[in-house]
């Protein structure tokens, strides 16, 4: 199954439709809104607005199964995201990326490794998966790589046209 194959919602109903994402480059990163890490929302968003007209998005999946980070309803989510970090990138539904009920787009990036060497498990909030335009996962990066850190920008611009 191709990763434009997988079928998940958006978060503010119906499906997310990822065949429209087919020939870009994806980041898809689990997302919370009470994490120390949600001030990761400033750099991806401003990674989205950068290289938006060249074939690039960002892709959030809300989760809620690090601590309860993400414990808000698909309206709260959506007005957190907007109103304090001027999301607009799209969010899918509130998903489980690991464990029995793991998403199938998560059970399709789990297996790639991280520059550490990680495979499996989502460690934490705002794991970040970069999708190359054919749909195959280009790089995996940890929770605590920023959005803006040089090897995500790098591998990104590697990935789009010039």
């Amino acid at each position: 199954m191709s990763l434009y194959d997988v079928e998940i919602g958006a978060l503010r109903g119906g499906p997310a439709d990822l065949a429209q994402y087919r020939g870009k480059a994806v980041l898809i990163v689990n997302v919370a809104s009470k994490c120390g890490l949600t001030p990761q929302y400033a750099a991806l968003e401003q990674l989205h607005e950068r290289y938006a007209g060249r074939g690039f998005t960002v892709l959030g999946v809300p989760c809620n199964q690090f601590m309860g980070q993400e414990p808000g309803s698909a309206e709260e989510i959506a007005e957190f995201c907007s109103a304090t970090y001027g999301v607009t990138f799209p969010l899918t539904e509130k998903t489980e990326v690991n464990g029995e009920r793991r998403h199938p787009l998560y059970t399709g990036l789990v297996g790639t490794a991280d520059a550490e060497g990680h495979t499996g498990d989502i460690r934490w909030n705002f794991e970040k998966f970069l999708i190359a335009p054919d749909g195959t996962v280009a790089a995996r990066f940890s929770p605590r790589t920023e959005p803006d850190a040089a090897e995500v920008v790098s591998a990104i611009e590697g990935l789009l046209p010039a």
